[in-house]
């Protein structure tokens, strides 16, 4: 088995060597070119082999222990060379995934290698969401897997107005190997039939293998009538295997990554807003928020663990500094039973809040409350750091979508707010670009 496999690594090598002057314009018809060259398959005892071999043999770069456990990438087929035509059209393309992947990737590698997947798998988000826990579909699919609504809730991921557990980077990793692994246990255990299923659904990949049968055709991936998407979708993790299997040939440069962990867990002893806690942790608040992406307030989660991804080397520090808070430091409620003639003004004046914050934590739009309902009140001096929110009882919730060509700093200027503002009401990132459609929230009016 491992002689037949490195006689066809080796074989691969040399003809992709003979092509190295023109990567991406291979010659011919494409009608000639062989329909497809199926990898042998690895077994999951040789990959925990080779998983172990990287581990012992410890290499600096994360690319390089990818590299060493490869196994899709001597596939080839002409939808794989249409694939890497198309990245390889994006100059911009490796380099952005890569430096990306940076916080999330090490984690996400070694929860393949535990479940002796192949490692191609840890690829997935570089074509799902270019590794950002911030990405968000029009159809809705949000985090590093892309994870629908209700597929995320099928897989036991807390949605909810305070946590979205698809953003969050264990637990949508968790969710979304647990998926792929029932796929490729319902489809023949045949990982690209679970990657199209994983892309188009089950349902859709079993209906066309159950029409091939019919036809006494084969039902393999490569031959199936499925969706447009699906049939470029395994193809071009194939061809990103490639990318990382041979850089120099295809030309390509993956930014490094170090072999070792990038983030480590922090408890937080309870809810703390991640201004203050990034503040404790001497960190940039973009940076928090990067690791703790399924957080989509300005406050962890009340009902969540209260723990904080932060870069190795911060942990003991926002520990101690978190030690040291008093009550008064933290995150405090009161519940507020709204009675007869009461208003959001007269409330918030009350409570010596803001109209704004009274909106945000009760989900409230426009300025309608009914007399019974209960409202949380936040109070205590931690709420001094939340300027992020409505700095005026005037301000009311908006609305806006996303046009062509606006930016953080085009629509701050255009509603008079800061781009801090718009960064925390919308649990941004402030270093993706903004999607036209993407529909953002914000708090204006009178100034």
């Amino acid at each position: 088995m491992k002689l037949r496999s490195l006689i066809t690594v080796i074989s691969t090598g040399l003809i992709l060597l003979g092509c190295q002057s023109l990567p991406v314009e291979e010659t011919g018809d494409a009608a000639a070119t062989p329909p497809a060259v199926a990898a042998e398959p690895i077994a999951a005892e040789t990959r925990e082999e080779h998983a172990e071999e990287a581990q012992q043999k410890a290499p600096e770069d994360l690319w390089e222990r990818i590299r060493s456990q490869l196994s899709l990438h001597t596939i080839e087929h002409k939808a794989v060379v249409e694939a890497r035509k198309h990245y390889m059209r994006q100059r911009n393309y490796v380099p952005v995934v890569s430096e990306r992947a940076k916080p999330y990737l090490y984690y996400i590698v070694t929860e393949v290698e535990k479940r002796g997947m192949p490692i191609e798998i840890a690829l997935l988000p570089a074509l799902e969401s270019t590794y950002s826990p911030f990405a968000l579909s029009s159809a809705h699919a949000a985090g590093l897997w892309q994870i629908m609504p209700g597929t995320g809730r099928d897989l036991g991921l807390e949605q909810n107005w305070w946590y979205d557990g698809r953003r969050d980077v264990r637990e949508s990793t968790r969710a979304a190997l647990d998926y792929l692994e029932e796929l490729h246990a319902d489809l023949d255990n045949d990982w690209l039939l679970a990657l199209a299923a994983y892309n188009s659904g089950k349902g859709r990949v079993l209906r066309a293998m159950r029409d091939n049968r019919n036809r006494g055709k084969p039902t393999d991936y490569w031959s199936l009538k499925l969706p447009r998407e699906t049939q470029r979708y395994v193809p071009r993790l194939i061809a990103i295997s490639g990318f990382v299997a041979f850089p120099e040939i295809w030309g390509v440069e993956f930014t490094p990554i170090a072999n070792e962990p990038a983030f480590e867990v922090v408890e937080t002893l309870g809810q703390i807003e991640l201004a203050k806690a990034a503040d404790l942790a001497q960190m940039e608040l973009a940076a928090m928020r990067s690791f703790n992406a399924g957080q989509l307030r300005w406050a962890t989660a009340p009902k969540q663990a209260q723990e904080l991804l932060v870069p190795v080397g911060t942990g003991l520090l926002l520990t101690n500094a978190i030690a040291q808070l008093t009550p008064e430091d933290r995150v405090q409620w009161q519940h507020y039973r709204i009675r007869r003639g009461d208003s959001l003004i007269r409330i918030a004046k009350n409570f010596n809040t803001e109209v704004g914050l009274l909106q945000e934590v009760n989900n409230i739009r426009g300025s309608r409350i009914r007399a019974g309902d209960n409202l949380m009140i936040p109070h205590g001096t931690a709420w001094a750091s939340s300027l992020a929110m409505a700095s005026s009882s005037t301000k009311t919730r908006t609305g806006y979508r996303v046009r062509q060509g606006d930016s953080l700093y085009i629509i701050a200027g255009k509603f008079k707010v800061s781009i801090d503002q718009l960064i925390a009401w919308n649990s941004l990132n402030p270093r993706d670009y903004l999607q036209p459609g993407q529909k953002l929230t914000l708090y204006v009016g009178e100034t």
